[in-house]
């Protein structure tokens, strides 16, 4: 402490305390953010929609600016626009209600933009029926599709609707909204009864100011509730979101408010008002896709997806003009070819935006469909049609098979996807497991005969993600190969229903990748790249060598285990169409070389295998689509049973093998299988007669049977209810319509061990946790009750054949009827016990094994 007087440092801090500063309570100032863009009691004061002052600067409405008029199809009509608007429109106006549920409504909507609102920057047409709609030109050029109950409401009106004069468009009104008309639950069967009411159909003038700052305070308020509370920029977003509402507050809501918001957003966020904010070179971790997943029928019919597919996907193309860096991905021959049959200006305007490289093509098959209940042959159907039309229409085949909602995955697929130029592969329906978590997020899927194809799962579990800040996040919080690669592809888009990307989702996007540069913490989202630009990146570390792991067969979906049995007559249709164009292709092509006069009908068979992969599809040929879906199924197979059975007849008839071509008592029988066949068949039109038919691939000998053969099936009552059936190969006791004892002779081998049977009719409840026509869940078996039969009796009794007749009462309304056949033996043939039943089934909540 010497003497003098020593320097002291200068600074602005003020020497006395001007008052006390208290600590913020963290919770109370994160639950506060909600105020500013809740629809609750402070909706009239914040930024919401509903305060005109800020989110709008004016609204016409009412005849003197909209003037409505609408037709009404009788029977559920669906006309097409030259069809619907020949008719007369009568008046109508906001309030009045439409249906029933599937109806369609036409409306002819005059408006004149007042002259208060002709000045203001940005216009929009606001309608809202909450139900699902289109907007057609007045010359019948489909604009953009409308959801409905608040969802893509607006449609931005054209610079020349400012003029002061009238002008037309159409909306057509679809009385369903995206998930059908289910009633209470999504998945619960439709309300046939449901009404729409119009509710909103209004001239709006847009402040896009606030309409910004809305989406800016939406991702700082996530990244204030999301980002660690540890963190320093959770609590700058904490910050940041509480200064924005106090600038709006005290600025009265007005424009210069907002304008002092969106400045304070940008210090967190940066600039985020143009695509230019994906233009730093800076590393990406998630690769942002459009993409709308449509159903090609579920909670809805194949004529309303051929709507849906028009409504989502011009809603892309405006997107596409409106948002350069947005890339839009959609599957589906089939759905492609709707469009093209029944939209062909739209699908002009998609083919145009898939040469740009904006809307790209996907998937290589005709439909996402089941890969386990078809035929292998099927399988290479779906492939060989999907990448036909994908290449005749689009110049291209696809190379990524995307596949994100089909119930599990068969070992065959890798190999099937490399034949047809696909070696990579897309889905995360393997997150719906119930019971194993599944392991990987990418990794080499390799089939049974060693091919493989590289899979990447989208590790935020969905092919719908809402492009929230939370999204973004999970997309490597989630990623369970981070060991090989740190990159997500984010799938996002309104989907199963349709609808797709959301001018929202695009700009929160661009608000999430300004905060990961501006303020960090984030993985960096990056969009204006395809999924094939993805794999490509992904290929390029594995040629560097990064070792991705393999996982070898099947993907078995542990969820949805019921659906190898629901619809069972849809299933049945399925493989008798199979079989029979199996047989029509492999007759036809004989015809082809024996006749020079037959003409290969190409065209014929390329439309019923069309139909055929069509209900191959992944929710109608494993049976979880609403009833009206299978009303439609049978209907287009008992055409493609026509179609087939005419082109058959056709082709045994070049073959000179038809009815008319053959002398009295003249049997001849085609085998179409690759192999030579010996087998004891029943005689068509006979009951008794049987026919010894072997030979083939091709023309096979028909040797009709004598009792005087040398081998022999029999059957006798051993007493006590049981009935033995043999041949030189096996001995079958039935007991009470179950095998109790199966005697291989030849090895002396009893095969049914003791206590035992086979062919036990068991019935259980069935009562999942949910998706009642998809799950079976373990407890079930729980709950075993086997049946009891009413009467047993002998049906044929031999030499040939021998079979038993078993009838088993469910209830007053249910009854199951099986039969149990055995064939004498053929030398050199292993034999076989046939089994069949006939079900009469109208019980509920019951599983039949």
């Amino acid at each position: 402490m010497g003497g003098g007087n020593p320097s002291m440092p200068s600074t602005s801090v003020p020497k006395l305390a001007s008052g006390p500063v208290g600590q913020q309570i963290h919770s109370i100032y994160k639950g506060r953010l909600r105020q500013f863009t809740s629809n609750g009691e402070y909706s009239s004061q914040n930024l919401q929609a509903g305060n005109a002052s800020a989110m709008y600067e004016g609204r016409a409405s009412g005849k003197d600016h909209v003037k409505l008029r609408v037709y009404s199809p009788p029977d559920l009509g669906r006309p097409s626009f030259a069809e619907a608007t020949s008719h007369e429109f009568e008046e109508t106006q906001v309030g009045k209600v439409f249906g029933p549920s599937w109806s369609t409504h036409w409306f002819k909507i005059d408006i004149q933009v007042p002259e208060e609102l002709q000045c203001k920057d940005h216009l929009e047409f606001h309608w809202d029926a909450g139900n699902e709609g289109l907007i057609w030109t007045e010359d019948g050029e489909p604009l953009q599709g409308l959801t409905g109950g608040g969802e893509r409401t607006e449609w931005i009106l054209p610079e020349s609707y400012r003029n002061g004069n009238a002008h037309t468009f159409y909306i057509e009104m679809a009385c369903n909204v995206m998930f059908g008309n289910g009633e209470g639950d999504t998945i619960q069967p439709p309300n046939p009864n449901h009404y729409y009411q119009l509710i909103t159909a209004d001239i709006v003038a847009v402040n896009l100011e606030a309409r910004a700052l809305y989406i800016d305070f939406w991702i700082i308020g996530d990244a204030a509730r999301e980002f660690p509370d540890n963190s320093w920029e959770e609590h700058a977003a904490l910050q940041t979101g509480n200064a924005i509402m106090d600038a709006f507050i005290n600025g009265h809501g007005t424009q210069d408010s907002i304008r002092e918001g969106r400045g304070l957003a940008r210090k967190y966020l940066g600039d985020v008002d143009s695509s230019k904010v994906y233009d730093t070179d800076r590393e990406p971790h998630v690769y942002a896709i459009g993409h709308c997943h449509i159903d090609t029928c579920w909670l809805w019919p194949w004529a309303e997806t051929k709507r849906k597919i028009a409504r989502s996907w011009s809603n892309q193309c405006d997107l596409m003009d409106r948002y350069p860096e947005h890339r839009f991905t959609c599957s589906q021959g089939q759905q492609y070819k709707w469009l093209e049959t029944y939209y062909p200006k739209l699908f002009d305007r998609v083919k145009t935006k898939v040469k740009e490289g904006s809307f790209q093509t996907i998937g290589g098959s005709w439909v996402e469909h089941d890969t386990n209940l078809p035929s292998g042959e099927s399988l290479v159907r779906q492939f060989l049609y999907g990448q036909r039309y994908f290449e005749s229409r689009f110049g291209e085949r696809c190379t990524t098979f995307w596949i994100p909602d089909t119930f599990g995955y068969s070992s065959q697929l890798p190999q099937l996807c490399r034949l047809a130029g696909m070696p990579r592969f897309f889905t995360q329906k393997m997150s719906w497991n119930n019971i194993d978590v599944f392991p990987h997020t990418t990794f080499n899927w390799v089939a049974l005969d060693g091919s493989q194809v590289l899979c990447h799962m989208a590790p935020d579990n969905t092919y719908t993600a809402s492009a929230h800040f939370g999204d973004v996040k999970r997309s490597v919080s989630q990623h369970k190969s981070l060991d090989q690669d740190n990159t997500g592809l984010l799938v996002f888009g309104h989907g199963d229903g349709g609808g797709g990307p959301t001018f929202q989702m695009l700009e929160k996007l661009r608000r999430c990748r300004g905060l990961s540069d501006k303020t960090g913490l984030l993985p960096r989202v990056k969009m204006g790249d395809s999924v094939d630009d993805y794999f490509a990146q992904l290929e390029k570390k594995a040629q560097n060598g990064t070792e991705f792991v393999t996982w070898y067969g099947e993907l078995y979906l542990e969820l949805h285990r019921g659906t190898y049995t629901s619809q069972a007559n849809n299933k049945r249709n399925n493989r008798q169409c199979e079989m029979m164009l199996h047989d029509l292709e492999y007759l036809a092509a004989m015809a082809t070389l024996k006749d020079e006069s037959y003409k290969y009908p190409k065209k014929e068979i390329d439309d019923i295998w069309e139909d055929v992969l069509l209900c191959q599809f992944h929710d109608c040929i494993p049976g979880s689509c609403i009833e009206m879906v299978y009303r439609d199924s049978d209907e287009l197979y008992a055409r493609v049973f026509k179609a087939g059975a005419r082109l058959l007849k056709d082709t045994l008839a070049a073959l000179n093998l038809d009815a008319g071509s053959s002398g009295k008592g003249d049997l001849k029988a085609i085998n179409t299988l690759p192999w030579s066949r010996s087998e004891i068949m029943k005689l068509p039109g006979s009951k008794a007669d049987f026919a010894h038919v072997i030979g083939g691939p091709g023309l096979a000998t028909v040797k009709p049977l004598s009792s005087a053969v040398e081998s022999k099936a029999s059957i006798q009552y051993i007493g006590k209810g049981v009935f033995q059936l043999s041949n030189d190969d096996f001995i079958v006791n039935v007991e009470k319509g179950a095998i109790t004892s199966l005697v291989d002779r030849s090895e002396d081998r009893e095969l049914i061990p003791k206590g035992r049977k086979a062919n036990q009719l068991v019935m259980f409840d069935d009562k999942p946790l949910y998706w009642q026509a998809w799950d079976v869940e373990v407890y079930h078996l729980r709950s075993r009750e086997e049946l009891r039969p009413d009467s047993t009796q002998i049906v044929d009794d031999g030499p040939h054949v021998v079979s038993l007749v078993t009838k088993t009462t469910i209830s007053d309304k249910s009854w199951i009827k099986t039969t149990i056949s055995l064939a004498a033996s053929i030398e050199g043939q292993p034999s076989h016990i046939s089994m069949s039943s006939e079900v009469e089934w109208h019980e509920t909540m019951k599983f039949l094994k």
